[in-house]
């Protein structure tokens, strides 16, 4: 048998080898949540609460953290209607002493803390010449320093057991910078960074990391998004993007992802075809991503003539320029998952 033969059989032959034990190993990783203690921050609406019911019907335990107590008890009512173990703490995630309290607090309730999901978020929509460093600042404490005060609250116990998971919902804005989402962006790039950094730290701790990067999500979110400048145009581009099929993923198809990563101990989960493939775009051909952005830019409101710097609620900017008919999607979401209350 020629040499070149013989180093191709190896070569496929240790191929085989590192395919078998990588699927070995990923299969020792993965468990399922069946009576595993479950702590979602931004759980009592949104993507967390879908999450929460998702898990619930797997059999773990759930305890949410939320700063809206009426907001808690709709969504620990719901969930326990149903069957589910439900611990609901009011907690300010921008406080690292009332994270570490609400946290020890679930642990010792439920005996221990397995999964840990930072889920909480907010988003600032505008364009930059209204954003303020307070606008930075909030989103940073929201989608950095929560996630890092709530792992360091977690992981004490997480050691003692000897294992843990820890889930990091960021965003496509954390891969790829979008207009008018400046603050928003740069706090999620920053929780990338966290997140892929903890990976690396905790995998020998066996505590894997997940940081999670999905597009558009009809969670209902628009409602309680911030919009600034011209918040009604603000309002209307934010809205309708978030409805649409083909822009948007439901927030059923975005947490069933969420959580088979977990379970497996993904190091990533990107959600959406069209998201994996712009992030594919700009590690490729950046020069031509950020041409455009500058392009989107261009299309979206420009800063508003008051030079009001003032936020706006989604309810507070609705008009004619999002009609019903193209948000359908995205307001049956906002009732169904504890976004608003009933029907305006």
């Amino acid at each position: 048998m020629k040499p070149r033969t013989l180093v191709s059989i190896g070569a496929m032959l240790l191929g085989m080898s590192c395919g078998m034990a990588l699927a070995n190993r990923t299969r020792r990783r993965r468990f399922n949540f069946q009576g595993r203690a479950v702590v979602i921050t931004g759980g009592s609406r949104g993507l967390g609460l879908v999450l929460a019911r998702r898990l619930a019907q797997q059999g773990a335990r759930l305890a949410l953290l939320a700063r809206d107590p009426e907001e808690l008890k709709r969504a620990e009512a719901q969930l326990t209607a149903n069957g589910a173990v439900v611990y609901g703490v009011k907690c300010d995630l921008r406080n690292q002493e009332e994270v570490k309290a609400a946290i020890n607090s679930i642990a010792d309730r439920f005996g221990g803390i397995d999964v840990l999901i930072n889920n909480a978020g907010t988003i600032q929509v505008g364009p930059l010449h209204e954003m303020t460093v307070k606008d930075f600042e909030e989103a940073l404490a929201i989608h950095l320093y929560a996630p890092l005060y709530c792992t360091l609250a977690v992981l004490p116990h997480m050691r003692s057991a000897g294992q843990g998971r820890i889930v990091n919902i960021a965003s496509i804005g954390g891969k790829i910078a979008v207009p008018h989402l400046v603050p928003y962006c740069a706090s999620k790039f920053a929780l990338v960074g966290l997140s892929d950094g903890l990976r690396a730290e905790l995998r020998r701790e066996n505590i894997f990391v997940t940081t999670v990067c999905p597009g558009l999500m009809r969670t209902g979110s628009p409602d309680n998004a911030l919009f600034k400048g011209q918040h009604r145009r603000e309002y209307a581009w934010f809205a309708i993007s978030n409805s649409l099929p083909v822009l948007s993923v439901s927030a059923e198809r975005a947490a069933r992802r969420i959580l088979e990563g977990c379970r497996r101990g993904a190091a990533q989960v990107v959600i959406g075809l069209h998201v994996q493939a712009a992030i594919v775009l700009n590690d490729l051909f950046p020069g031509m991503t950020a041409s455009l952005a500058a392009l989107g830019n261009r299309l979206l409101p420009s800063a508003s003539r008051t030079g009001s710097k003032g936020l706006h609620s989604g309810a507070e900017s609705k008009s004619w320029l999002a009609p019903r008919w193209l948000t359908q999607l995205s307001e049956k979401a906002a009732l169904r998952n504890n976004q608003r209350q009933s029907e305006s």
